[in-house]
């Protein structure tokens, strides 16, 4: 277990790459070459006044939204000229930071995260909260997103339903749908198998689908506000490398463990391919396979039509 102030590396570490560095990432983020990084995963305090083992969320308006844009302008260089930014955030201050963004970026989707929080308790002077934001950004019109990564399928309930021949060989039906912009993944609760001891730990679901399609297979992520490590535990699952901060010394450890623990998996890289890639190789030749065998069914259809004009026309003749 790495001392306090250490930062956390990976055994596939070269240079800043694969380390969570244990330090303010205002500080930090100048040790990332501008220009490296592909995407770009925030998830800053919210400005609640939550405890994270120092006083990082407990600052004012006025120094919430200074102290935002700082960081915004010392992370966003980093980006490649393709790259993106997801950035989680609550409906306080969405829309101050969303238009800090605009101002430097383009804006491509306003993501709701529903929780699944339990129709129970909450206020009684306005509605409960129950969905983060997440702002989806981008650098330039090239940027990079596989939609195919991350398409949810069908079931095949729908599928049969959709089984009229035009629909024979879609690449949509087999593949999957795009996900929505309204994204419905449980918190993790107490008891979830995922959770680790930080009061904001964000589900792997959500930040593996974010890297699956906004960084190419071997790219890096960029995470200033590590936390409980779930961007760096996402990205090694996914054939990804990481790099990253975080103030509190406890929540280093914490994500040296979670890191530690993956070391006992094979990893992407170890057989070539992300399990992303496999599937969708997979879906592929599915779909290669369907439309060639549709093409010789209305080859043969063609061909006795045919015949059996030949032979009506012999008869007549």
């Amino acid at each position: 277990m790495p001392a306090a102030g250490s930062a956390p590396v990976c055994a596939a570490d070269i240079g800043w790459r694969n380390r969570v560095h244990c330090e303010d990432a205002l500080q930090g983020l100048a040790r990332i070459p501008d220009g490296s990084i592909d995407l770009l995963i925030a998830d800053p305090p919210y400005g609640l006044g939550k405890d994270y083992g120092n006083d990082s969320d407990k600052l004012d308006t006025e120094a919430y939204l200074r102290w935002t844009e700082q960081w915004i302008d010392a992370a966003l260089p980093k980006l490649k000229a393709n790259g993106s930014l997801y950035i989680f955030l609550t409906w306080r201050y969405s829309p101050e930071i969303f238009v800090m963004l605009k101002q430097r970026m383009t804006m491509l989707n306003e993501i709701v995260w529903d929780r699944r929080v339990p129709s129970m308790g909450g206020t009684t002077r306005r509605y409960s909260s129950v969905h983060d934001t997440i702002g989806f950004f981008a650098r330039a019109k090239d940027y990079y997103f596989d939609l195919d990564a991350i398409r949810i399928p069908y079931d095949a309930e729908t599928k049969k339903a959709r089984s009229r021949s035009i629909f024979v060989g879609a690449k949509w039906l087999e593949m999957g749908y795009n996900p929505k912009d309204v994204w419905s993944v449980s918190r993790l609760h107490r008891e979830h198998k995922e959770r680790a001891d930080h009061p904001t730990q964000k589900p792997l679901e959500i930040v593996e689908r974010m890297i699956k399609a906004s960084c190419p297979p071997g790219g890096v992520v960029l995470d200033p506000f590590m936390g409980s490590g779930t961007t760096a535990v996402a990205a090694r699952r996914c054939g990804r490398d990481f790099v990253g901060f975080e103030l509190n010394a406890d929540y280093c450890r914490l994500i040296a463990q979670r890191l530690d623990a993956l070391a006992l998996v094979p990893m992407p890289e170890d057989v070539g391919e992300t399990p992303a890639d496999v599937a969708a190789t997979n879906v592929v030749k599915k779909v290669k396979a369907t439309r060639a065998k549709a093409k010789r069914k209305a080859k043969v259809v063609k061909n006795t039509e045919e015949t059996k004009a030949e032979a009506n026309e012999q008869v007549s003749g």
